[in-house]
This record gives structure tokens, C-alpha cells and sequence, in this order.
């Protein structure tokens, strides 16, 4: 029985897919007057200078239009962009210096146990990964761990893909000379399906995916372009069909042929659209010149309204830090209500404070068990465990208190 003519599939199909279609979309060049704010364009990737931006008067309505551009890069732009000095080595030097020294002593204890690791779009064993970094750093040093995600530009950039209540996960991967390219591919969720199980998702679906995630990573090395920075293809997120099409052999040719890559200094951000053809590179560094490993850690950031790949416990990150955040919260004057919008209102003190509890929390309260956890009777919903931390600065709680209110919030939720 054949459906109404007028009514057109609900799915994407295979046979629509063209190469001519997505070689015009991914020929779209990049006019640096259309992004101010960067400091200039390379290869159709804006890249933001955030030293001479904060070096600057930051102001609410600066902090805004970065957002916006943003937005518009990853939405309907070339769908990448660079942060250079992100964790600028001259302030974050002994952050990255010992969160690296975490990282390596991680990735010792799980060679020694485990040495053989499942990788994505790249053989298990070429690279050393740490998955969960996020939980595990915070385990393994919960100072540098405080300090790292306490830096209000992951904040700033999460919330602009993706608004507030977003979270967090992290995984390192170190690649070693000799490290192959990866496949091109999109990213999750969509991208982590098999092709007969993503093909069955309707195409509204397949087009709000890139909308629950954004994909991130922190150099923790320089990365010259011989070491295999990320390879990118700008625009071809904006191809709707494009979960079915990057598995097809046409379509990672061309990517193979048109793909672009910028080499990144220690401490640089890039950021981009998951839904966008990327894939890392071959690290093809001279092992003569030293045993030179290409390191990143790799955010996903996940929408509130979407599954995060990996699950955070955070609870035993946040007892584990409790104590340095009220002592912080102290000095800083006891206020971070504005921190996240308004720099001129907020010291950066305050900033970091509100970055690290976005990053290390839930924001957002559901699924909860409504009986016991019944909104409040001004709002739509109970409180989320960031609110709680906040509660929880503001009345000056002890670990033992704040730890409390958040296992009895667990105990609540269940039905």
C-alpha cells in the first residue's frame, strides 16, 4: 500500500545522496568582515585571538557578539573555529604542566592493566586514550582539575551552542609518530550509529542531532601540521543528509582531496560543529627529532536535552573539591550571580568559580521523581545540582552538608 503522493518520506534516502549538491556546499568561501571579532581567517576557519579580546574592556555586550558569531560559524558558517591562547601557557602554565603529569600517570596505570583499548574511526592500540578524562583527572588531582575547568571560556563557548545546564566529558588522546589518519566521519550521536540503524532515524531527527553536542579539544601540545592536527572540511555540517553520506566512499574522497587543517600552539582551543566531515591526522613527525606525542583533550560538551556518550559521576568530583571552591568563593567576595554574563560586574575570580560549577554539574533537574522533588512554588522545576552548589556557597556549607543535600536530592529522584 503506497502512502498519499503529497506526503514525502520522513526519511532520508540513499539514492538522494549527491556529490555535486555537497562539493557546491563545501565551495562556499569565508569573508573575515562577516566575524569582527577574529583576528583572522585561515584555510575558511576564524581564528579568535582571546588574549587581545581580554585584553580589552570585556563587556557584557562583547561577551554576547562573540556568541553570536560563534553560533553562526558552527550553525550555517564553516563550522569550526580556533581559540588561540585558550589556556594561554603564561597563565595556565602550571595547570597544563600538572594536569599533564595527571593524564601521564593515568594513561601508566591503565597501559599496565588494560593495553589494549577500543578506539573511534582509528585501530585500537596506535594512540593512547584515556576515556572519561573528566572523571578520572578529577580523581587523580582534583587541584589542576579545579583550576582547568575553571576557565570561563569553555564556559562562554558551551553555552553559546548549546545554552546553560550543558555537560561536560572529556577524553584525552595521545598520538604517537607513525599514528594513522582517522576515517573521515561525523560525530555522535548519529555518527556512532551503524548506516542501517542511523538511516531509520527520520530526517528532522538526523538534522537536530548536531544541536545536542559540540565538539572541542585543547591542545596540550604544540600540533604542526606534521604531528596531525584535526582535518576539517568547512561547511559540509550545513549538508542535511550528510549522517548517511559520509560513509560513502564518494563523499570521503573528496573530503580526502578538499580537507584543511591548521597546525595549533600549546594551549589553543578549536571548536566545531559535530555533524561537520573531520577526522584527525596522520602524525608523520620525525621520530629522530624526538618521541614527539600529538596530545589533546578532547570535550564533548552535551546539550541538557541530549545523552552525554559517557556517564560523570559527579559527586566524588565535587566532595573532592568542595573545600578549594569555598575558599575561592570567599576570596572572591561571596557573589557569582553575574559572573557568567557581565565581566564588568563580576571579577574573573567570580567567572572561574561559575565556570567550574557549570562544568562539574548537572544543570539541569529531570529525570527526577516529581512526588518528591516537586517544583518550587514560583517555578517549573526542582533544583539541579548547580543550584545546590550555589545554595551551598551562599550559605557557607561544609563538605559533609553540601555532600548530604546532594545524595538526599539523589535518594528523591528515584521513583
Amino acid at each position: 500500500m503506497k502512502g498519499h503522493p503529497a506526503i514525502p518520506s520522513r526519511h532520508f534516502q540513499l539514492a538522494s545522496l549527491q556529490l555535486d549538491d555537497f562539493k557546491q556546499i563545501c565551495s562556499r568561501t569565508v569573508e573575515a568582515s562577516t566575524y569582527p571579532l577574529s583576528c583572522t581567517v585561515q584555510h575558511k576557519i576564524p581564528i579568535y585571538d582571546l588574549a587581545a579580546i581580554d585584553g580589552q574592556t570585556l563587556t557584557a555586550e562583547t561577551i554576547s557578539q562573540l556568541q553570536d558569531e560563534w553560533h553562526h560559524i558552527l550553525h550555517s558558517g564553516p563550522g569550526v573555529f580556533v581559540l588561540r591562547g585558550m589556556y594561554t601557557p603564561t597563565r595556565y602554565s602550571h595547570v597544563l604542566s600538572a594536569t599533564d603529569s595527571a593524564f601521564d600517570r593515568i594513561i601508566a596505570k591503565e597501559r599496565a592493566s588494560n593495553p589494549k583499548k577500543g578506539d573511534h574511526f582509528a585501530a585500537s592500540g596506535s594512540n593512547d586514550r584515556i576515556w572519561n578524562s573528566f572523571n578520572k583527572h578529577g580523581a587523580e588531582d582534583p587541584v589542576s582539575f579545579l583550576e582547568y575547568y575553571s576557565n570561563p571560556w569553555l564556559a562562554t563557548v558551551c553555552s553559546a551552542w548549546l545554552g546553560p545546564g550543558y555537560r561536560v566529558t572529556a577524553q584525552v588522546n595521545a598520538v604517537h609518530p607513525g599514528g594513522a589518519a582517522q576515517e573521515a566521519h561525523r560525530d555522535f550521536h548519529l555518527g556512532f550509529q551503524e548506516a542501517d540503524a542511523c538511516i531509520r532515524f527520520p530526517a528532522p531527527t538526523q538534522l537536530a542531532t548536531q544541536f545536542l553536542t559540540l565538539q572541542g579539544a585543547v591542545a596540550h601540545t604544540d600540533m604542526p601540521v606534521e604531528s596531525g592536527p584535526t582535518r576539517f572540511l568547512p561547511f559540509s555540517q550545513t549538508y542535511a543528509p550528510g549522517y548517511l553520506a559520509w560513509r560513502q566512499p564518494e563523499f570521503r574522497a573528496f573530503f580526502q582531496e578538499n580537507y584543511v587543517s591548521l597546525p595549533l600552539s600549546l594551549g589553543d582551543g578549536v571548536f566545531f560543529n559535530p555533524a561537520l566531515f573531520h577526522a584527525a591526522g596522520a602524525n608523520i613527525m620525525d621520530p629522530a627529532n624526538g618521541d614527539f606525542r600529538r596530545v589533546a583533550n578532547l570535550l564533548q560538551i552535551s546539550s541538557p536535552f541530549g545523552k552525554p556518550m559517557e556517564t560523570v559521576n559527579s559527586l566524588p568530583l565535587i566532595r573532592d573539591t568542595w573545600d578549594l571552591l569555598r575558599e575561592r568563593y570567599s576570596k572572591a567576595g561571596n557573589c557569582v550571580a553575574d559572573a557568567e554574563l557581565d565581566p564588568q560586574r563580576s571579577s574573573l575570580a567570580e567567572r572561574e568559580i561559575r565556570a567550574f560549577v557549570q562544568a562539574v554539574a548537572e544543570g539541569y533537574p529531570f529525570p527526577t521523581n516529581l512526588d518528591r522533588r516537586p517544583p518550587a512554588p514560583s517555578g517549573m522545576a526542582p533544583e539541579s545540582e548547580q543550584d545546590i552548589l550555589f545554595r551551598g556557597l551562599e550559605m557557607g556549607w561544609s563538605r559533609e552538608e553540601l555532600v548530604e543535600a546532594l545524595e538526599q536530592m539523589r535518594r528523591d529522584e528515584h521513583a
